[in-house]
């Protein structure tokens, strides 16, 4: 599964990259930090104190509260057999809710636990779920699988032993004044090496260091490449570049996860003309773009506004692409439930 459609092998592109940490050498100071973000006064990292108003449905029964789910021998603790996924509702509106509880079941199976809840409960129980908070708040809805007991080599775990839950909790969709990004000298996986194709626990800290390493430098995310050295995504979320009115993203190779916004986002610019190429990009060719942009479940679509030293302004194919997205969650298909459409597979 994992390509390059540039010619050349593996130790000629490698030799080539560069990292940033070499490049840079020294970290700027709090001071340059702080002046370099997209988010003033403070890192992007900081979390609020405490936790905001959740319920946690487990063991057949609604819990109120960040309830405990593990122990310190439950195998998914330590050796992070676990899996989510996670879908949104805000403004009276749940987009491709079915498409993202399916997704958790896919990926259960992938990583060799026992999916046993089936789409259509997931999203009763989210429905259900929903209606505990105010109709004004948006909300992060987020089913996961997990392994408790341990098989008879350990890393491996007992599938039998799969456990479940689906937590709901408020979370702010975040404002779209952009952020800054710059080349991470973390790369991602092959299939061959991780569980790529599923939306796995153990694959966030890698995107935790890209995340750190970029903050400590100034910026607020990263821009991760391939093996190869070829942009995949960013350390949060799907990435589009527009350049001469053309939208460009990486072609799916087995090295990230193409999201379900991300594909939700390309079916609606192609359905109102604008062009999406799906191909090898390099960070090159992201320093040289028109605009920059990211999608993912979390923010659903937010422009870049800067990239290294350059800055980007909000770009008219940014605004088209979120103004569609926002329109499509608030059709008619999306407030009767008929998300699940042939345009976006589950494993998208």
């Amino acid at each position: 599964m994992w390509r390059s459609a540039q010619p050349g092998s593996f130790r000629a592109v490698a030799t080539e990259f560069r990292s940033p940490l070499l490049i840079v050498g020294i970290r700027p100071t709090p001071e340059k930090l702080v002046r370099r973000s997209a988010y003033p006064g403070r890192s992007p990292l900081a979390i609020g104190s405490g936790w905001s108003r959740t319920w946690t449905f487990l063991e057949g029964e609604w819990h109120e509260g960040n309830v405990p789910i593990m122990g310190p021998r439950t195998h998914a603790a330590w050796l992070c057999s676990i899996v989510f996924d996670g879908a949104r509702a805000f403004e009276g509106v749940t987009p491709d809710l079915e498409l993202h509880c399916a997704r958790v079941n896919d990926s259960a199976a992938k990583l060799f636990l026992k999916p046993t809840v089936s789409t259509e409960t997931w999203v009763g129980l989210a429905r259900e779920g929903i209606k505990k908070f105010d109709k004004d708040v948006a909300l992060y809805i987020r089913p996961m699988y997990w392994a408790e007991k341990e098989g008879p080599w350990v890393q491996a775990h007992e599938p039998e032993s799969t456990r479940w839950c689906l937590a709901i909790y408020e979370a702010p969709l975040r404002t779209p004044r952009g952020f800054s990004t710059t080349l991470s000298p973390y790369r991602r996986p092959t299939l061959e090496s991780m569980p790529v194709d599923a939306k796995a626990g153990c694959l966030y800290p890698n995107n935790a260091r890209a995340l750190f390493e970029a903050n400590s430098r100034g910026f607020d995310n990263a821009i991760v490449c391939d093996m190869l050295g070829n942009v995949a995504e960013f350390a949060t979320s799907n990435i589009f570049m527009a350049k001469d009115g053309v939208v460009f993203t990486p072609a799916p190779n087995g090295t990230f996860l193409a999201g379900i916004t991300r594909r939700r986002v390309i079916g609606l610019l192609r359905k109102s003309g604008v062009a999406v190429v799906e191909k090898t990009l390099t960070y090159q060719d992201f320093e040289k773009a028109d605009e920059i942009f990211s999608t993912g479940n979390y923010s659903k679509v937010v422009p870049v506004t800067r990239i290294g030293d350059r800055s980007l302004q909000f770009g008219p194919i940014y605004t088209k692409a979120r103004e569609f997205y926002w329109e499509f969650a608030h059709s008619s298909a999306v407030h009767s439930g008929a998300t699940a459409s042939s345009a976006v597979s589950p494993g998208s």
